[in-house]
């Protein structure tokens, strides 16, 4: 059940996409990306369904769902362990392992970034970008995130969130992926970005040290 050199090329292509763009690529998209044909796309598409690292709706669907397993990925050479933090505060989150609230296991080429951490979302307020209720959603720590990037932001210095970025002359934009929840504004001096969703994972953790879900 490991992924061949292509199909992980493609999994990570695909990760990148809906990290950047809140949702899937076409076909032709991804064709024309991949450099390959759409019927090469198609079948990529299927073999990630096939071993359950994808989930999608009809036979193409731009509401494809990435799903990396980490019961699936534990035993293979280029394995990571990378911490659930439970609790954001204030500076980059990398932190000691006893301050860990759980860990995941990831393939470490397509999670390949330095001091990558995960947060577990809470809620649907993310839905059309593909990170659904429950879902661990991976972050690559920086304080700085360019309009439009999914972040992981802290508020007020107590509560974190995970969001679509935006910055205007005198607010900074929080605009959810799910209609049903508002547009946030808040002043500068309110909002910290502790990093940037690389991609979301899906699967088992280590549930005794779980303290509980973050919200969106």
């Amino acid at each position: 059940m490991e992924l061949t050199g292509t199909q992980q090329r493609f999994f990570a292509y695909l990760a990148g996409w809906i990290a950047r763009e809140g949702r899937a690529p076409s076909l032709r998209e991804a064709a024309t990306d991949m450099g390959v044909s759409h019927t090469a796309v198609a079948q990529l598409i299927s073999q990630l369904e096939k071993k359950g690292l994808l989930e999608r709706q009809g036979h193409y669907s731009r509401s494809l769902r990435l799903i990396a397993d980490p019961g699936r990925r534990k035993q293979t050479e280029g394995g990571r362990q990378l911490p659930i933090i439970g609790q954001v505060t204030a500076g980059l989150p990398m932190y000691a392992q006893q301050e860990w609230d759980g860990s995941v296991v990831v393939d470490s080429s397509l999670f390949p970034g330095d001091n990558l951490f995960c947060l577990r979302i809470k809620g649907e307020s993310m839905r059309n970008a593909g990170i659904l209720n429950g879902d661990l959603v991976v972050c690559e720590p920086r304080q700085y995130a360019e309009n439009g990037e999914i972040v992981a932001v802290l508020i007020r210095g107590e509560e974190a969130t995970v969001k679509r970025f935006f910055l205007h002359p005198d607010h900074i934009e929080l605009r959810p992926e799910n209609e049903d929840f508002p547009v946030m504004q808040y002043p500068f001096n309110e909002l910290l970005v502790q990093g940037k969703v690389v991609g979301v994972v899906r699967g088992q953790v280590d549930s005794s040290r779980l303290a509980g879900p973050k919200k969106s």
